[in-house]
C-alpha cells in the first residue's frame, strides 16, 4: 500500500470548498462542512492521513513539508478552486519530484481531459464515484486496469478507463468517523444553523430529485438513492458518540434524506433509542405524519431547499416541488417545533426582478429560522451549465463562479436581468428577511437563553456585516 494523503489543499481565506459543500465558496458566516467525500476513501486506505487545510489553517508551506512523508497526494477539487488547487499540485510535484498526484472531485468527474491538460503536476484523476478507485491506485495496481480512472501514460498521453459501476451495498463503506478521530479537530467544523460542535456524514448517495443547478447528484452521486442499513447507520452513530461525547447534534448530509420515508423513520426511531440530536436535508414535502416521528424521535432542524417562491421557475428547475405543498409543510414543521434552515436560489432560468420580490415574500411568509441565498451558479456537469452555453447566458467576465476572494460572483446574465441586479438582490433579500421586528426579537430571544448563542451570534453579525461590505467592494470595483 503506498503511503497516501488526502488533502484539502490552502485555498482562499473561509473558503468552503470541500466535498459536502453545496455552494463552493467563502460564506456570508465562517462555515465549514466535513470533508465527507475524502474521508471516505480514506478510512479504506490503510495508514493513510488525511489534512482538511482551510479549517484547520494550514498554509502551504506546512502541506509541503508533510508531503515529503508519502508516496501519493490525493487532492479534492472543485470548479472555482482549480487552478488554485493545480498550482498546489505543482508547487507538490516540484519540492517532492517522487509524489504521485491525484484529484477527485465532481470538477475533474466531468471535465477529466481538460483537468489532466490544464494541472500538468496531476498524474491521475478519478470519476464519478472514486472511493474504490482510489484505494486501488494506492495498492500499486496499474493505472490502465483501475475502473473510473483518468491517467496520464509515460509518453504523456491521457487515457479514460471504463467507468466504475456504481457501489450498490453502501454497507462496504467504513465509517468516516474513525478518519474524524485520527486526522480532525472536529471544533474547527461550524455551520451557522447546527448546534456546536457538529458531526456530520452520508447515510446514503444519491437524489431522485432532477433539479438542474444540483451540482453532486448529475457529476458524481446519481439519482438513485442508494443507502447504508439502518443497522449500519446506527452503529456509526454509538462509535460516534463514544468518541465525541461534546458532540451536540448529528446531521446527515444525504441529498435528500427524506427520499425514502419508511427507512427515515426507521432510523428516527433508532435514534430516539440513543437520545441524540440530530438534523438532515429534506425536501419540502414530507408529511406530518412522518415530520411527527422525525421530531419525536430527536430531529430539530431540517435543512430544506426552497430554491424560489415563483412556480414557473420551480418548473424551469425540474424541482420537483409545488408552492402550496411547501407551504404546508413548512407550517406543520412550525406547528410541531422543528425549526428549518430555508436555502434560497437567485438568478435561475425565468428570474426576472418581479420573480425575485416574489421569492422574498415567499420567505417571509413560510419564514424559515435562518436562511441562505445563493446565486445561481452554472457548475460543469450539472444541466444549467448546458443550458447557460447553449443560451448564451454565461456572463463571460464573471464565469469563474467566485472572485480572487472566493466571494459568490453571478456567473448568469439575462437580457432582462443583469449580472448587477442579481448580484445586488442577494443583499436586499437579506436584510428584508432578517431585518424584521419579529426576526429580530426571535434572535435576541435565543441570545438571552444561552451566553453561548449570544457570543456566536454576535461573532456572526459582525462576519455577516463584513461580508456585506465586501461584496459592496466588489460590486463597486
Amino acid at each position: 500500500m503506498m503511503k497516501t494523503l488526502f488533502l484539502h489543499p490552502p485555498s482562499f481565506e473561509g473558503f468552503d470548498g470541500g466535498a459536502g459543500s453545496r455552494y463552493q465558496a467563502r460564506r456570508e458566516i465562517r462555515s465549514f462542512w466535513y470533508p465527507t467525500w475524502l474521508a471516505q476513501p480514506a478510512a479504506l486506505v490503510e495508514g493513510s492521513k488525511l489534512i482538511d487545510a482551510p479549517p484547520a489553517r494550514i498554509g502551504l508551506d506546512q502541506v509541503l513539508a508533510e508531503a515529503r512523508n508519502y508516496d501519493l497526494v490525493v487532492m479534492h477539487t472543485s470548479s472555482p478552486s482549480f487552478f488554485a488547487d493545480a498550482k498546489v499540485a505543482a508547487a507538490l510535484k516540484e519540492a517532492h519530484p517522487h509524489l504521485k498526484i491525484g484529484m477527485v472531485g465532481a470538477k475533474v468527474a466531468v471535465q477529466p481531459e481538460e483537468s489532466l491538460r490544464d494541472a500538468p503536476a496531476v498524474d491521475w484523476v478519478g470519476r464519478a464515484e472514486f472511493d474504490f478507485t482510489v484505494r486501488e491506485v494506492a495498492e500499486g495496481r496499474p493505472l490502465e486496469s483501475i475502473d473510473g480512472l483518468s491517467f496520464r501514460n509515460a509518453r504523456g498521453e491521457i487515457v479514460h478507463n471504463p467507468e466504475r459501476a456504481p457501489l450498490e451495498d453502501m454497507d462496504q463503506l467504513p465509517f468516516v468517523t474513525e478518519v474524524y478521530k485520527r486526522d480532525l479537530t472536529i471544533e474547527n467544523y461550524f455551520i451557522g444553523y447546527l448546534l456546536h460542535p457538529y458531526i456530520s456524514l452520508y447515510t446514503g448517495r444519491g437524489c431522485k430529485s432532477r433539479c438542474t443547478f444540483c451540482l453532486w447528484p448529475q457529476t458524481v452521486g446519481g439519482h438513485r438513492y442508494r443507502v447504508r442499513s439502518v443497522g449500519h447507520v446506527i452503529e456509526e452513530i454509538k462509535l460516534a458518540k463514544s468518541y465525541f461525547p461534546q458532540v451536540k447534534e448529528f446531521f446527515f448530509d444525504d441529498d435528500t434524506f427524506t427520499d425514502n420515508l419508511p427507512r427515515a423513520e426507521a432510523i428516527a426511531r433508532e435514534l430516539g433509542k440513543l437520545g441524540v440530536t440530530w438534523s438532515c436535508n429534506a425536501k419540502a414535502n414530507v408529511p406530518r405524519e412522518t415530520l411527527k416521528v422525525l421530531k419525536d424521535n430527536g430531529l430539530r432542524l431540517l435543512l430544506v431547499g426552497y430554491e424560489s417562491g415563483n412556480q414557473k421557475i420551480l418548473h424551469n428547475i425540474k424541482k420537483g416541488m409545488r408552492i402550496e405543498v411547501a407551504k404546508r409543510f413548512s407550517k406543520d414543521c412550525h406547528d410541531l417545533g422543528i425549526r428549518i434552515h430555508g436555502t434560497f436560489v437567485l438568478g435561475l432560468p425565468g428570474e426576472t426582478k418581479e420573480t425575485i420580490e416574489e421569492t422574498i415574500r415567499f420567505a417571509m411568509e413560510v419564514n424559515p429560522h435562518t436562511i441562505q441565498v445563493s446565486l445561481a451558479a452554472p457548475y460543469p456537469g450539472t444541466e444549467l451549465y448546458r443550458q447557460a452555453v447553449e443560451n448564451g447566458w454565461l456572463d463571460a467576465e464573471h464565469a469563474e463562479l467566485v472572485d480572487e476572494h472566493g466571494i459568490q460572483l453571478a456567473p448568469l446574465t439575462y437580457p432582462h436581468l443583469s449580472h448587477a441586479e442579481m448580484f445586488d438582490s442577494v443583499e436586499t433579500f437579506y436584510k428584508r428577511f432578517y431585518l424584521r421586528a419579529p426576526k429580530i426579537a426571535a434572535i435576541v430571544a435565543e441570545m438571552v437563553k444561552s451566553r453561548q448563542m449570544l457570543l456566536r451570534r454576535l461573532r456572526e453579525g459582525k462576519e455577516f456585516f463584513q461580508f456585506l461590505r465586501e461584496r459592496r467592494a466588489q460590486r463597486a470595483a
